[in-house]
């Protein structure tokens, strides 16, 4: 119990850690912004807290079976960092910070090609956006589009040749998969195999939805622009994270579905056994 309530506390603190990350390292940031980043951190740290706290499940899918959302967490992290970098080597430059900065420009022009999702990324902007913006943008979100795709791997390879999600206590369908009810209806294996493929379509098709979404918003109605740094790192990191989470969420749901067939299999065969 009180291992249990120590790593949900240091959960919580790291959770509050990445959100209000934005808000130490660059400069110039108002009083209200910074209420606002300290209220939404509070409001996180506690969710997280409660979550990981209580023996039942609650919203966060894949909760006991690591690494799924430590990988999805650190990848969060890695994309708000370099965000923040990136900004604050031009107030305050490093060795550090200007050598990630001139790698991520890189990266991010490496990956701008014809129909990448950099490039759409980039496309959302108003044409008359100051070339210092669109590059600021294809920076970050080239090195964010990698971080996501780096993670991703990972998690393919955990699956392929980690044997996830087994782990040794066994894997709770209940516990970590609390939103979805075996029990509305149907085989549960193709429910889970529907949502899989269902998450992976939209994780593929988000990186190229969501800034066409911006980009017909800000025709309808007023340009958005992305000149402030906080709003550049987050929008940026939900058109990375929220891909990635739905990437992962199929592939986990795929698997968890193949793991309940084989498990029939074997049962099946187990009950078919007649000794001669």
């Amino acid at each position: 119990m009180i291992s249990r309530i120590l790593g949900a506390l240091m959960r919580a603190v790291m959770v509050a850690m990445v959100i209000t990350t934005p808000s130490l390292m660059l400069p110039s940031i108002s009083m209200d912004t910074g209420q606002i980043v300290a209220l939404i951190a509070l409001f996180a740290g506690a969710l997280t807290l409660f979550e990981y706290a209580s023996v039942y499940p609650g919203l966060i899918e894949f909760r006991d079976a690591p690494p799924f959302n430590r990988l999805r967490f650190i990848a969060l992290f890695a994309i708000v960092l370099y965000g923040a970098t990136v900004f604050r080597a031009e107030t305050a430059p490093t060795t550090l910070s200007q050598f990630l900065d001139l790698l991520g420009m890189k990266v991010g022009r490496l990956i701008d090609i014809p129909y990448s999702p950099v490039r759409v990324l980039t496309l959302m902007l108003p044409p008359d956006a100051a070339p210092e913006t669109v590059e600021r943008l294809r920076t970050i979100g080239g090195v964010g589009h990698l971080i996501s795709l780096v993670a991703l791997l990972v998690f393919g390879l955990t699956m392929r040749f980690g044997g996830w999600p087994l782990q040794p206590q066994g894997f709770n369908v209940w516990v970590n998969l609390p939103t979805f009810d075996p029990t509305a209806g149907g085989d549960v294996v193709e429910r889970l195999r529907r949502d899989a493929w269902g998450n992976l379509a939209l994780g593929f098709l988000l990186p190229f939805l969501l800034p066409a979404f911006i980009k017909t918003v800000s025709v309808m109605f007023s340009p958005i622009t992305l000149d402030a740094p906080q709003t550049m790192i987050w929008t940026v990191t939900a058109w990375c994270f929220l891909p990635l989470s739905l990437l992962m969420r199929g592939l986990a749901m795929g698997r968890v579905a193949g793991l309940i067939e084989e498990k029939r299999r074997m049962s099946a065969g187990e009950q078919g056994y007649q000794p001669a």
